[in-house]
């Protein structure tokens, strides 16, 4: 008699859920309901090289031509430090992050606050906040 397996792999984003039942839906074309999911779903395709989504959930005005993949850079953990606004009935939030990653296997850590707008009735990253408070631009 065979045995039965299933592999269900975490998600990248550390919220503890299957990749399939948490991030996998934004990156097929769900559209996250707050702007903390959009960041989670953002840093899972940052961590499966799914450039595609990083760029289709970033807003038009701010959004590169192009990513560049570091083939030495793996992002291997993510801490949602602070969320503000970016609910279903929010125009804009923000949301500090930590995200860890090995580079050349060497440990680092990043940390952003970024701003999230409604585009066309969904979440888009727009860009990381500034120490001092204003936005970055492209």
């Amino acid at each position: 008699m065979a045995r039965k397996t299933k592999t269900i792999t975490a998600c990248p984003c550390g919220r503890g859920f299957p990749y399939a039942e948490c991030c996998a839906p934004a990156h097929r074309g769900h559209a996250p309901a707050t702007a903390e999911a959009l960041m989670r779903s953002r840093y899972s395709a940052f961590a499966l090289d799914d450039d595609e989504y990083v760029l289709r959930s970033w807003h038009p005005d701010t959004r590169p031509a192009t990513i560049e993949n570091d083939p030495h850079l793996r992002w291997v953990g993510l801490d949602i430090l602070e969320s503000t606004g970016g609910g279903m009935f929010d125009a804009e939030g923000v949301v500090e992050f930590r995200a860890h990653y090995r580079d050349h296997g060497k440990p680092g850590d990043m940390v952003e606050r970024s701003r999230f707008v409604r585009h066309d009735g969904q979440w888009v990253y727009w860009g990381p906040i500034l120490a001092d408070g204003s936005l970055a631009t492209i």
